[in-house]
């Protein structure tokens, strides 16, 4: 049952750095110092007073960036492979009644592979939003993401293992919407050029 716990954990707070890298990890190491959360044996360093002071200020500046126009689509680039990185790390951070192996493969998986599944899909959100609304919308698409963040990482916290549940049964709907879409633009393929009416 703490596996479970630990893992429900560790996908919640791996979610939640696609949304925010850094927002997670602060939270992490709040919880940890404030002793509500006990960091697997390598990683009590999050908890760290320094390492809180990085997260914070990391933290000011990844929210800040993300309301400049332009930036924020560019900034997309640079912190998927960071929201994967983040992502491992807390998984890792999480378990530790596993041997190293199989640690280290569950974190690269679950971990980096939910942080980058949710980084990609709101990096896809806030393109459409810079291309529908010029990005007057993006601000909006900030704050939502901020919200995501700050709540899945506290829901981790508290309730581990719904956590874990919302954010597999999240990553299922999306996939299966996905793949509705993917199979309807299949169906209906677009007339090429030799075959679209011709004006008369």
């Amino acid at each position: 049952m703490e596996t479970l716990l630990s893992i429900g954990l560790g996908i919640g707070l791996s979610a939640a750095c696609g949304f925010r890298v850094f927002v997670p990890l602060l939270i992490m190491g709040l919880a940890a110092q404030a002793g509500h959360l006990t960091l697997a044996p390598g990683f009590e360093w999050i908890g760290t007073s320094p390492a809180l002071a990085a997260f914070a200020v990391a933290v000011c500046l990844e929210i800040a960036t993300y309301f400049v126009p332009g930036v924020d689509n560019l900034l997309d680039a640079v912190v998927t492979p960071a929201a994967i990185v983040a992502g491992t790390l807390v998984m890792a951070a999480a378990v530790s009644e596993m041997t190293p192996m199989l640690k280290w493969t569950l974190a690269v998986i679950a971990g980096g592979g939910a942080a980058a599944t949710v980084q990609v899909a709101t990096a896809f959100t806030r393109g459409a939003s810079t291309v529908t609304t010029g990005g007057l919308g993006n601000p909006l698409v900030a704050t939502m993401e901020l919200g995501g963040a700050m709540t899945l990482s506290l829901l981790a916290i508290a309730l581990p293992f719904i956590a874990g549940i919302v954010v597999v049964g999240g990553l299922w709907f999306a996939g299966r919407r996905i793949h509705r879409r993917q199979r309807k633009d299949a169906s209906h393929p677009r007339p090429s050029e030799d075959e679209a009416p011709r004006a008369t």
